[in-house]
């Protein structure tokens, strides 16, 4: 939360430093994520779903040619499946970029970003797996998920800006830092007739949520 605090104050301090030089804009954004979770083992087979994210943006043009800044407040929902199981993620995420622009005239123009992004779990932070034996209706414990309350990642992005209002870009959302851990039923040690819970093997670890993003936004 400090590093998150710092961050805002110096986007805003460095927009207030030169209001005769600097531009201000403010828009919307939204667009599709596609995840790429990692897991630090080889147990967990998963299946990576589409989500999306939407909310407010603003960009500060700086007084240095190409130069600018710019940050969202988005919620971001991100998901995979394992095995059977859905998980979806949840998220108010704050981006702040740092970004340079090439000029093609005044129609449009191209621009590299980078920067960091912090998350704030809004969703589920947990989920316990189990599977029944109808016959015996026991109960046996295949282990779960859990994810961190909060995250930080970084954000390295290409896009195009169009007639200075509509942006495209391409950004690639790597995890700094773990997402959260897991506990996965990978083995048993006796048939399935035989099964018990202490013949039930599990695989531990911790994984990070990074994403594909394809986004546009617009500024008023």
């Amino acid at each position: 939360m400090k590093k998150l605090f710092a961050a805002i104050v110096a986007v805003v301090a460095l927009g207030a430093a030169q209001p005769a030089q600097a531009q201000f804009k403010f828009g919307l954004t939204g667009g599709l994520n596609i995840t790429d979770m990692k897991f630090s083992g080889d147990a967990v087979s998963k299946d990576n779903r589409e989500g999306f994210f939407i909310g407010p943006k603003v960009k500060f043009t700086l007084p240095v040619i190409g130069l600018a800044i710019d940050a969202s407040a988005v919620y971001d929902q991100r998901s995979f499946k394992s095995g059977d199981e859905s998980i979806k993620q949840k998220y108010i995420n704050i981006p702040i970029n740092v970004r340079y622009s090439l000029g093609l005239g005044s129609v449009a123009s191209v621009f590299a970003a980078v920067g960091p992004q912090f998350g704030f779990n809004l969703g589920d932070k947990s989920w316990a797996f189990s599977a029944k034996d109808e016959e015996t209706q026991t109960v046996y414990d295949l282990g779960g998920y859990s994810l961190k309350s909060s995250t930080l990642s970084a954000n390295f992005s290409l896009g195009v800006t169009v007639l200075g209002h509509l942006e495209v870009r391409g950004t690639y959302n790597i995890a700094l830092g773990k997402t959260g851990d897991y506990t996965v039923a990978s083995a048993v040690t006796a048939a399935q007739t035989q099964l018990t819970q202490d013949a039930i093997k599990y695989a531990t670890g911790d994984m990070k949520s990074n994403c594909w993003q394809i986004g546009v936004a617009y500024y008023f």
